[in-house]
Parts: structure tokens; sequence; C-alpha cells
């Protein structure tokens, strides 16, 4: 990890900390877009409180989207950051009192913005850190997956990133994310230097997934970041299973405890930090007899 107290400087002086990081790493790797997002902790939250009518027609398109799909018993928000988006999206759609809400980001800061926000909505979300690419959770086992530009940074890494969230959407993921394809060459050129995803249904389609639907999205912010929306379905097939937490490295089951999570078959500590499940790998702490002092 980086120098922290550097970044910070980088980033109280107004520069771009994650072209900063860009410069001086391969890409935007998973601790540059941690780094990056961490210190922009509390903006979200800011920005959705000054752009309510944006916020409003935003959740609204969303929501006439996952509404469309049919119903549901659970759904998630990869990247929910400060939940700014999660909150209002959830008081359109059509629930049931007992869907499961799910939603986790990278960034600790956020989540605990997150948490404020969603008592602040009255929204119970089940929030937890994790890993895009190592995500805490078994296959199959959440009906709706949706994206809203947080697959972003993550440019070449695309099909990598399909995978997961294939592996854990038991029906759809909807994907709102940057239309490279739609963007002005000026838009092309800066979807290219700050290492966007591109190419997302692509990228679906070359791992045999099924599209359904893909097309430019109605709502969004930067001209020259448009949105595209696509919409993958999971083979109906598969057998869902619950939606709970695991070990992100060896997928297998976690016991609570009062302050952790812990998994017997890896061996594996997860703190949970003001009630934050941090399940992330880096997070994870060797515990093999742990069981045998906390019984």
């Amino acid at each position: 990890m980086r120098s922290i107290k550097k970044i910070k400087e980088i980033f109280e002086s107004g520069q771009n900390v994650m072209e900063f990081l860009r410069d001086n790493s391969n890409g935007n790797d998973i601790d540059s877009i941690l780094i990056s997002y961490d210190l922009q902790a509390g903006s979200y939250i800011e920005f959705s409180k000054k752009n309510k009518d944006y916020i409003d027609r935003y959740t609204n398109s969303i929501s006439a989207v996952i509404n469309g799909l049919g119903s549901f018993g659970s759904i998630m928000e990869v990247g929910v950051g400060e939940a700014t988006v999660m909150c209002p999206l959830m008081k359109k759609l059509n629930l049931s009192k007992n869907v499961d809400k799910f939603g986790f980001d990278i960034s600790w800061s956020r989540l605990r913005y997150a948490q404020q926000f969603c008592k602040q909505n009255d929204m119970n979300i089940n929030l937890f850190l994790s890993d895009l690419f190592h995500i805490a959770l078994p296959d199959n086992c959440i009906d709706i997956i949706y994206t809203s530009h947080s697959l972003e940074p993550n440019g070449g890494r695309e099909e990598e990133a399909l995978k997961e969230l294939y592996r854990v959407a038991s029906k759809y993921i909807v994907l709102l994310e940057p239309d490279y394809t739609n963007a002005t060459m000026e838009g092309k050129n800066r979807i290219i230097k700050h290492g966007y995803v591109k190419d997302l249904e692509i990228h679906a389609k070359n791992h045999g997934f099924k599209v359904v639907e893909h097309k430019p999205f109605d709502v969004f912010t930067n001209p020259l970041n448009p949105t595209a929306l696509t919409i993958i379905q999971k083979d109906s097939s598969v057998d869902k299973v619950q939606s709970e937490y695991v070990c992100p490295i060896t997928k297998t089951s976690l016991e609570k405890f009062d302050n952790v999570y812990f998994s017997e078959e890896s061996g594996l500590i997860y703190p949970i930090i003001n009630n934050l499940p941090c399940l992330l790998e880096s997070s994870a702490v060797v515990g093999t007899h742990f069981k045998s002092f906390n019984k």
C-alpha cells in the first residue's frame, strides 16, 4: 500500500489522485482505486444533496428497467459507495417486504457514510466490504445485480469482472457503465486516458453470456462519459442458493462471532468494524485455532 500521507496531500491540493496513482503504476490497480475512492468519501452525499433532480431522474430510469425484469427476492448494487443511488432507487422498485438488499464497496469510509445515509432514509441494506473480483458471496445467490459506473475504473479487466458478477447472479445483471461506442472522439480519448471499461456487451458475448439488451442510457451527468445500459440474463436453470457471506478467497462458509467472521475451512478471520464486515482478502488474519478460544 502506498504512502497514504503523501497521497492525501495530493488529494487536498486538488490534484487527480487516480491519475497520479495511474501514472506511477500500471493502470488503475485495486490499491489505486481503493485509495482514491476512500479519500473522496462523503463527496457523493454532497453531490446528491446539490443534484436532487438528477438523482431523481437517474433512479426513475433505473427503476423502470429493473421493474421490467419481473419479480425477484434479492438485489445488490456493486460499488454501492455512499448508497446515494441505492436508497432512492429501492423506494421506486416493486419490492416485497422480504426482498434482501445488499451493497458492497471496496472503501470502508464510503460504506460508513452509506450506513448513515441508509439510516436517514429508513433503509435496511446489508452493507459489506468486498472486492469486485472476489465477491464474498456464494454462486447463484443474488437475483438482480446492478452497477452504476462502478466497473468504470477497471479497464482491461472487463471479462474478469463480468465473470465474477455472473457467478454471483441468479437472474439478471444490469450494467450502467461508460458508453465508449457512442462517445464523441474527445469522450473516447478521455475513457482511454482514465483507463475506463469499454465494450462490455462484446466481452459478455465473448463469454457466451446472454445479452438481452444493450443501448445508450438516457440519463448521465458528463457528456464526455455517456452511459450505456447492458442487461445480461443468467441461465434460468441454475439453482439459487441462500445469500450469505463467504470467505472471499475460498468461497467457504463464515461463522459470525461478536466482532469477526471466521472461516473454519480456511482458518481466516475477518473483522467487523462499526457493523461493517470487512470481507477483503487484505483484511484476513490467519487464525487456524480461533475456535479453540471462542466456543
